[in-house]
């Protein structure tokens, strides 16, 4: 234990030495180095997918393992979706590097300038958070996206993925970190945590004089465990619960459309539903339709009394059904009598993470809109774009369904904080 706390106090004053470094460095070197990145994964595309491979070999002895012995069948797979890295998702962690670069510096900005009677200046600005650690699972392109976010932000990023991935991470984190020093950015401003064992979690979480800020990202059991533990302040979300509410008013095709997007095209990740609510005025019509297309994709349904007497021999919900998020192939259905009772029920059984209303209706849209209390409410689309590169940020360090600093996906301008600059010219207070 006292090499693991040492290695890891190590790693960490060295990350906090590389924040103070930070704020010297130039908007444009930032840029330049972050494309660098990019290239830098493209370049050695073969490598990191030979150590990913490592990665994704072990994974399946221990999916094949874990199918061996228990009921669920299917969940490694979606487990190893998450792992696993192609060309078309290095290329797409390089595009995200591209697109931070692209972005406008959130650092320095005046947020806020005012004169006071007494002629003091009084400026806001924005500054970096400092030090963040990442806590994560599985998904390699984190590391790549972290980084980038964090060094466009003058932060300092100290990376701790899973030991599933860890082969793959140390790869792009080695890649990524070799252009840095060109440009006057130490190699510590990307810190990884290679140490497998979980007490570097813990004493890594304990560490509130070099951390600033951690954000958990996996499973819901990594995040509580995370935010009960630590001395840092977190950032989180638990789940993604995330529901569509099909209303009397909706266009059917389009309704059928968004389901099948939001639940199946990746359904392993936060922001796919998993729960539908449909108005009872519309059920007759469009549940038969719905079954159909879920079921040639193999998802299993589980409905409320009045889904089961529609669709004939699917599961029955319980209670427990409502408040749990899957990441599978399953999707639970109630039908609802109104909007009032579909906004009910996702503030009360939700995450708070992203639901969607399908309708016409520009009246029950905005009711929707105003009143589900969540971090992203959509209006006719799919929830799967609450993502930070879909936002057009480039890519998200987390996404958050607190309410007190960030919410939803995390970026560059969540990245900072703030300080007051004072400017005067002697002036004392009486």
């Amino acid at each position: 234990m006292k090499n693991i706390e040492l290695k890891v106090l190590n790693l960490l004053k060295g990350a906090k030495e590389a924040s103070l470094k930070l704020g010297n460095i130039s908007t444009a070197d930032k840029d330049r180095a972050i494309l660098a990145m990019a290239s830098a994964l493209l370049k050695n595309t073969k490598y990191i997918l030979s150590e990913n491979a490592k990665d994704v070999a072990l994974a399946r002895d221990s999916a094949k393992t874990f199918a061996e012995s228990s009921k669920n069948k299917r969940q490694p797979a979606f487990l190893l979706d998450r792992l696993t890295l192609t060309e078309k998702r290095i290329k797409e962690m390089a595009d995200s590097l591209k697109q931070i670069a692209a972005l406008k510096d959130p650092v320095g900005k005046i947020l806020r300038q005012w004169k006071r009677p007494n002629g003091l200046i009084i400026r806001k600005i924005s500054v970096p958070i400092g030090v963040i650690g990442i806590i994560y699972e599985s998904r390699p392109n984190v590391t790549s996206d972290c980084a980038g976010l964090s060094l466009k932000s003058g932060n300092v990023c100290v990376l701790r993925g899973g030991s599933e991935a860890i082969n793959s991470n140390i790869a792009i984190r080695k890649v990524i970190t070799k252009c840095l020093e060109k440009f006057g950015i130490p190699k510590t401003a990307i810190t990884m945590i290679d140490v497998a064992d979980r007490f570097a979690v813990e004493f890594l979480l304990k560490q509130d004089s070099l951390i600033d800020v951690v954000i958990p990202r996996g499973g819901e059991g990594l995040i509580r465990y995370v935010a009960e533990n630590s001395l840092i302040p977190v950032i989180k979300h638990y789940k993604g619960v995330c529901h569509l509410y099909v209303d009397k008013d909706a266009d059917i095709e389009m309704a059928l459309d968004i389901m099948l997007n939001a639940k199946v095209q990746r359904p392993g990740v936060c922001n796919a539903i998993e729960k539908m609510l449909v108005h009872k005025d519309i059920a007759h019509k469009f549940l038969p339709k719905a079954a159909g297309i879920l079921d040639d994709k193999g998802v299993e349904l589980r409905g409320c009394l009045k889904t089961l007497k529609i669709l004939k021999g699917i599961k029955k919900a319980a209670e427990k059904d409502w408040y749990k998020e899957y990441l599978d192939l399953i999707l639970t259905i109630k039908i609802v009598k109104d909007v009032d009772e579909a906004i009910s029920h996702i503030n009360k059984y939700g995450s708070r993470h992203s639901d969607a209303i399908v309708t016409k209706s520009k009246l029950t849209a905005e009711k929707f809109l105003k009143e589900v209390d969540s971090a992203c409410v959509y209006h006719n689309a799919s929830t799967r774009f609450t993502d930070g590169y879909q936002f057009g940020m480039g890519a998200e360090i987390g996404i958050s369904t607190d309410k007190i600093h960030a919410r939803g996906p995390m970026a560059l301008e969540e990245l900072c904080t703030y300080k007051y600059i004072i400017l005067g010219s002697g002036q004392l207070r009486t």
